[in-house]
C-alpha cells in the first residue's frame, strides 16, 4: 500500500494497533476540516504492529489527551514536506475534559459547567482521580 508522505501538518506515530480511531475521536478529527489518513496495522521492529496517523494542514491538537492515551506516541511536525520537530510524550500530570467522572455523586455531574479534572495519581498503572472526588477514571 502507498500512502503518500505530507506537506504540512503532523504525523502520529508508534500508535497502539487498534487505538488510531481512539485517537481520532478524541482529537475530534471528525469535527475539523483537514484530510486524514489513517493507516492500520502497520509493521514495526519497535511495536510488532502499530497505526500511524498523518493529517494534512498545520491543526492545534492537545498532546496531554495522546499522552493519556498512550504515552509512547510520537508527534512529528511536517513543514514544506520536512520534519521540523518531533514531539516524545509522556503522562500528563492532569488532564482537562478528557474522561468524565463515573460518581453519580461527584459536583460535575449536577455541575455542569466544572469542567473534568483529573490528576495522576500513579504513573506505573495510569491511574488517575477526579480532582473533586477521587474516583478512578
Amino acid at each position: 500500500m502507498q500512502v503518500d508522505s505530507i506537506k504540512d501538518g503532523l504525523v502520529i506515530d508508534h500508535v497502539a494497533a487498534g487505538k488510531s480511531m481512539d485517537i481520532y475521536h478524541y482529537l475530534k478529527l471528525d469535527d475539523m476540516d483537514c484530510v486524514v489518513a489513517i493507516i492500520k496495522n502497520v509493521r514495526s521492529q519497535k511495536l510488532g504492529r502499530k497505526d500511524v496517523l498523518k493529517i494534512e494542514d498545520p491543526v492545534d491538537i492537545d498532546l496531554d489527551v495522546l499522552g493519556y492515551i498512550d504515552p509512547n506516541i510520537t508527534v512529528n511536525i511536517v513543514r514544506n514536506g520536512v520534519i521540523v520537530d518531533k514531539k516524545k510524550l509522556s503522562l500528563p500530570n492532569e488532564i482537562t475534559n478528557v474522561v468524565k467522572c463515573k460518581n453519580p455523586r461527584c459536583v460535575t455531574s449536577s455541575e455542569n459547567y466544572l469542567p473534568q479534572l483529573f490528576t495522576l495519581a500513579d504513573a506505573e498503572t495510569r491511574t488517575y482521580r477526579c480532582r473533586y472526588c477521587e474516583q478512578k477514571a
